[in-house]
């Protein structure tokens, strides 16, 4: 909701998987009367998201969460539009210090193998949070 008020003229469609999820943001997108945020129940596999719609793909702590990762990315990618970009947040692997559990971490060199494995160019990789890498990608033009 914090993104959908930074583009009164654009969309956020908010995916999940988990129906329940989809009720809440429908709630409060109706007790807030939000009008550009559109929840989408997505499936294991597939976001259902509009083909060449988007501009932007954000996850937060969300990917390494994929049970079908590279397909769940192919339908990402077909769904930006041509130069848009998905913004992955994830815990720095790298860190042996970081009180995570291994497997809810990814290293910068994972993240760019798996996008380009689905067509993505990496642009840039910020470490400026204390424990998570910010990695932009992009689908070529």
């Amino acid at each position: 909701f914090r993104m959908a008020a930074q583009l009164p003229d654009g969309a956020v469609y908010a995916v999940d998987v988990q129906p329940e999820m989809i009720d809440i943001l429908e709630f409060l997108s109706d007790e807030n009367q939000v009008e550009n945020v559109h929840p989408v129940l997505g499936a294991a596999t597939d976001p259902h998201l509009p083909s060449n719609g988007i501009d932007l793909a954000l996850m937060v702590d969300a990917y390494h969460e994929f049970a079908y990762p590279r397909e769940m990315m192919t339908h990402i990618v077909d769904a930006l539009k041509p130069g848009g970009r998905v913004a992955l947040l994830e815990y720095r692997k790298e860190n042996p210090l970081i009180p995570i559990k291994g497997l809810h971490k990814m290293t910068e060199r994972q993240a760019r193998r798996e996008m380009s494995a689905v067509g993505l160019e990496w642009l840039q990789t910020s470490d400026r949070l204390p424990q998570q890498h910010l990695m932009l990608f992009q689908k070529p033009l």
